[in-house]
């Protein structure tokens, strides 16, 4: 008895024991390799200090570092924490390198919540790898089997840099956007629409111009970077906002669209601030081509502000980068096209059609030939489809669409889709957004020099190719005069928003024009007394474009105009009135535009007065970038009235 009490505790001392050596021996060895990680990760950070990685463009680029005013030695624009490892990652580059290269020995298994840093920075992981020569054996390269999934789905062969023009009636997309397409290798012309689009926005459901401005212009929004289905952003474009879309296919290697690939992984959960002039979508996208291709220096030619249109000549302008260049009409586009080769009869049918006020089986349609009874179907089926888009679909449109269909598959007759022409100039052939202008002038007898500046973007009057007809936007508008009496020169205005929209009505589409400006003008007082006096303007009617075989189209346009005044020089230091405005804008040739407009405002309160105005615009074309204009007006405030003519010199840059 005595020898198995003596057996169990020798057994138990021995257990003990042999626990303890294998808990010293675990113990010990994940300190010796923990130690050599410790080691080879020394070794890393120290060559990568000898090869001065931290400064090397690539990483740079990697973390949307740039130099700024405010920060001398640069900082990140990205600024969600999570895309730091080092806690002084955003402005120190070398620490953040050396940070994720200790990152990168994390044992951080991947699942749906979470990534190893091999993945989740998979772009600098491989760029990285390529500069050190990672030893696998020290460093194991980890699987990443989320993006491998990911990137196997897109299946990428190309890239597009897409650009929907201007779209005054959404405040985000006053100046047009862009996005990239990813193209698999299966897809062509006719299947592009199944492709996946990287873009850039503002995360907010704000539709208010003024607070979208106001918040956009102060960096109050988040921007993050997403990827979805390219016939989702063509149908919000194209069939919802009437956009006419320009395809940029793009020449990058398979290596180049990895890399992009790559970085924009490695930057979904990331939020930037979004800055309307600057810090947006376009500017933004330009930072993933830099990344696919380095030694491209997109970025650096928008310091101040970055508008679509120049971020997609920059990216045109590069040698050897643009394949091919696509013009995507939009479904109103294609309406309008075929209402301009239809009767009126055929126009109001397919209205009616399209109404539920027609049959297809109706008499006054079987009347028509084939080839018009599929025009006039075709029409109403286009226009019913493009209702259901920017309304609201509901059971009974889709019946009538099936019913067109149904009528239309009846008749033997070919598609009669209209060829949709191209247009002459493209947006990124169009004039430069900064403009300078020098004029000479005479204004009741008094003559004077004028300076004009205005760094973007587009007015009415401005030649139009590459722009959307009828839309104006203007900001910072800067006009110093001197006259020939006088010593000095003096601001003649200061307009910081300056937006005007002419968006024509018919029977098929009944579009709202409207305008806003603010800003600081002159206003002439009794015995030439002429003070800045801050104003905000702003009006709201329709345009009808009226086309002749001679002239081509012209716009006629009616305004509803309210101006609010303040100044000093009021005895109630304020002024508001309200009156009509019309307008006729037209082409007398491909150079030569005129605009001739007549408004009068009665100001009902506060300093109680009328004003008018008669004036006549013409702008012809020298060269793509240059120009004459030639303003002749007739004025009338306080009772004093008086004739305004000035030609100037207007260069585009």
């Amino acid at each position: 008895m005595v020898y198995h009490w003596v057996f169990l505790l020798v057994r138990r001392f021995l257990i003990i024991l042999l626990r303890n050596s294998l808990f010293l021996f675990f113990i010990f060895f994940s300190s010796l390799a923990s130690a050599q990680d410790n080691e080879y990760l020394q070794q890393l950070q120290s060559r990568s200090r000898e090869l001065n990685l931290a400064q090397r463009q690539e990483w740079l680029n990697l973390l949307h570092f740039k130099p700024y005013p405010l920060w001398p030695n640069g900082r990140s624009l990205a600024d969600g924490a999570e895309f730091f490892n080092a806690p002084d990652g955003k402005t120190n580059p070398e620490a953040e390198l050396e940070a994720t290269l200790a990152a990168f020995f994390s044992d951080r298994q991947e699942s749906n919540a979470q990534q190893n840093p091999q993945c989740s920075f998979i772009a600098r992981y491989h760029w990285l790898d390529a500069q050190l020569k990672f030893d696998n054996a020290r460093l194991p390269r980890q699987r990443c089997l989320r993006f491998d999934t990911w990137r196997a789905a897109l299946n990428p062969n190309e890239a597009t840099l897409v650009f929907p023009a201007a779209y005054l009636n959404n405040p985000a997309s006053m100046y047009g956007h862009t996005l990239i397409r990813i193209d698999a290798k299966d897809q062509d012309e006719n299947t592009r629409l199944l492709a996946y689009a990287i873009g850039y926005a503002a995360s907010t459901d704000e539709t208010n111009g003024l607070t979208f401005a106001i918040k956009g212009l102060m960096g109050g929004y988040p921007g993050v970077y997403s990827i979805q289905p390219y016939y989702l952003k063509v149908r919000e474009y194209n069939d919802i906002e009437n956009r006419d879309v320009w395809e940029y296919r793009l020449n990058l290697t398979a290596e180049e669209i990895d890399r992009l690939l790559m970085h924009v992984w490695e930057l979904g959960p990331i939020r930037f601030d979004y800055y309307f002039f600057d810090e947006n979508c376009a500017y933004h996208l330009l930072a993933l081509l830099e990344v696919a291709r380095p030694g491209l220096e997109l970025t650096d030619q928008f310091r101040w502000w970055a508008i679509p249109s120049d971020t997609v000549r920059a990216v045109v302008k590069q040698p050897g980068l643009l394949r091919q260049a696509v013009f995507r009409p939009s479904n109103a586009t294609v309406i309008q096209q075929r209402m301009a080769t239809l009767s009126e009869q055929q126009r109001q049918l397919a209205k009616e059609l399209t109404e539920g006020k027609k049959q297809a089986r109706d008499a006054d349609i079987a009347q028509l030939t084939g080839l018009q009874q599929a025009q006039t179907l075709e029409l109403g089926y286009d226009y019913l489809a493009y209702l259901r888009a920017r309304k609201g679909d509901t059971p009974e449109m889709g019946k009538r669409a099936r019913d067109l269909l149904l009528a239309r598959s009846h008749i033997q007759v070919a598609d009669t889709t209209p060829k949709i022409d191209v247009p002459a100039t493209r947006p990124d052939q169009g004039h430069n957004t900064s403009r300078i202008g020098l004029g000479w002038g005479v204004m009741d007898g008094q003559h004077y020099q004028e300076i004009s500046m205005r760094p973007s973007y587009h007015d009415q009057n401005d030649p139009e190719g590459g722009y959307t007809r009828g839309a104006q936007i203007q900001f910072f508008n800067l006009a110093l005069r001197r006259y020939e009496n006088d010593t000095g020169v003096r601001v003649e205005e200061f307009v910081p928003i300056d937006i005007y929209s002419l968006s024509p009505s018919n029977d098929y589409f009944q579009a709202m024009s409207w305008k806003i400006n603010a800003g600081w003008t002159r206003k002439r007082f009794a015995e030439g007394h002429e003070p800045l006096v801050a104003r905000v303007n702003a009006g709201a009617g329709k345009t009808w474009e009226v086309t002749s075989k001679e002239s081509g189209a012209a716009a006629v346009y009616a305004f509803v105009d309210s101006t609010l005044e303040a100044s000093s020089e009021y005895s109630r230091h304020y002024a508001w009135g309200i009156g009509p405005a019309l307008g006729v804008m037209g082409d007398l040739s491909s150079r030569w535009r005129v605009n001739a407009y007549a408004r009068v405002q009665r100001f009902g309160l506060g300093e109680l007065h009328t004003a008018s105005e008669l004036t006549l615009v013409q702008r012809y074309s020298i060269g793509a970038q240059s120009a004459l204009r030639l303003d002749l007006a007739r004025k009338q405030e306080f009772e004093m009235l008086w004739t305004d003519v000035r030609i100037a010199w207007q260069q585009f840059f």
